[in-house]
C-alpha cells in the first residue's frame, strides 16, 4: 500500500505548530511497519531548503484563472524516514514563511492543483491521499468532482483536522481557480455563504480524522461554527491519538533544551 501524504508543513523542513510533527513522524512509523509512505508539500525558500540538494521528478502549469503559473516537483534528497517531495512554484510559494500572505489563497489552491497534476502523471498512483488541515481541503472535492482528475477518482482521501479553527474561506469569485467540474456540486465548496477548503474536506473525503478522540468529541460541540457539519458525518469520522517521535522528543539528547535529563538524572 502507498500513501501520500499532503500538508503545508512538515518536520523538520517547515513547522509552526503540531502539524509538522505529526507529518514528520506518521510517515516514517508507517514505512517501518510495511506501509510504503511519502510526503508532498510546498517548497519554501528557508534555512532548511536552502542547505539541501534536490532532483526535479517533474514539471508543469498550471492556470489559477487567466494567471499562469509553471511548477516543479522536487525530491529531497535526504533520507528522513520517508520520501519527501516539494512544490516549487515560482512567485506564489517559494518564500520564506509558511503562512501569513495576502495571496495564501492563490498559493495554496495552486499547490493543491499542482500536487493532483503530478499524481495524474505517476506511473504507481497512490493506494490512500492522506489530506492534512484545510491547506489541503479541497483535494478530496477535486479528485471527486473534476473532470480533470475523473481517472483518479477511486483513489480514497482521508483528512485529518489538527485544528479547526483556520478553515481557509474566500469569496465565490475565486472558484474559477478550480480545474472544471459540475456547478451543480457548488454546494459541495460553499459553507455560509464563502467557499470553506475545511468543511468542503469533510464532506468530501472518504474519512475524516481528528489528532485524537477527545478532539473528534470537542469538535462537535466548538468547530468554529462546523458543529453541526462533523455531528451530520460522524458515521466517516473517528478521533486517532497522536503518537510522538521518540528520536525527537527525547530530552536525552534534545538540542533546543537547556540541560538535558533523562529518568535517571531528572
Amino acid at each position: 500500500m502507498v500513501v501520500l501524504h499532503v500538508s503545508a508543513e512538515c518536520y523538520p523542513i517547515a513547522k509552526v505548530g503540531g502539524l509538522a510533527d505529526v507529518v514528520g513522524a506518521l510517515p516514517k512509523y508507517q514505512n517501518k511497519n510495511g506501509i510504503s509512505s511519502k510526503v508532498i508539500m510546498p517548497y519554501y525558500e528557508n534555512e532548511y531548503t536552502k542547505t539541501k540538494k534536490f532532483d526535479e521528478v517533474a514539471e508543469g502549469v498550471i492556470n489559477l484563472g487567466d494567471q499562469f503559473y509553471s511548477f516543479q516537483i522536487l525530491k529531497l534528497k535526504v533520507n528522513l524516514g520517508f520520501e519527501l517531495f516539494m512544490v516549487k512554484i515560482p512567485g506564489l510559494l517559494d518564500r520564506e514563511n509558511v503562512y501569513a500572505y495576502n495571496d495564501d489563497v492563490d498559493r495554496f489552491i495552486s499547490f493543491q492543483i499542482a500536487v493532483l497534476d503530478w499524481v495524474l502523471k505517476l506511473d504507481k498512483k497512490p493506494d490512500i491521499i492522506h489530506c492534512h488541515d484545510y491547506h489541503t481541503g479541497l483535494i478530496p472535492f477535486m479528485t471527486s468532482h473534476s473532470v480533470k482528475y475523473k481517472i483518479i477518482k477511486e483513489i480514497p482521501t482521508i483528512f485529518t483536522i489538527h485544528n479547526a479553527q483556520y478553515q481557509g474561506q474566500f469569496a465565490h469569485d475565486k472558484v474559477n481557480y478550480l480545474p472544471p467540474f459540475d456547478f451543480s456540486n457548488i454546494g459541495l465548496l460553499d459553507w455560509d455563504g464563502q467557499i470553506n477548503p475545511l468543511a468542503t474536506a469533510i464532506k468530501c473525503a472518504w474519512r475524516v480524522t481528528t489528532v485524537s478522540p477527545s478532539y473528534m468529541k470537542e469538535l462537535k460541540i466548538n468547530a468554529n461554527g462546523l458543529e453541526g457539519l462533523l455531528r451530520h458525518e460522524s458515521a466517516k469520522c473517528s478521533g486517532i491519538l497522536n503518537g510522538i517521535d521518540l528520536k525527537v522528543w527525547n530530552p536525552k539528547s534534545d538540542k533546543h533544551i537547556i540541560k538535558k535529563y533523562s529518568v535517571k538524572t531528572v
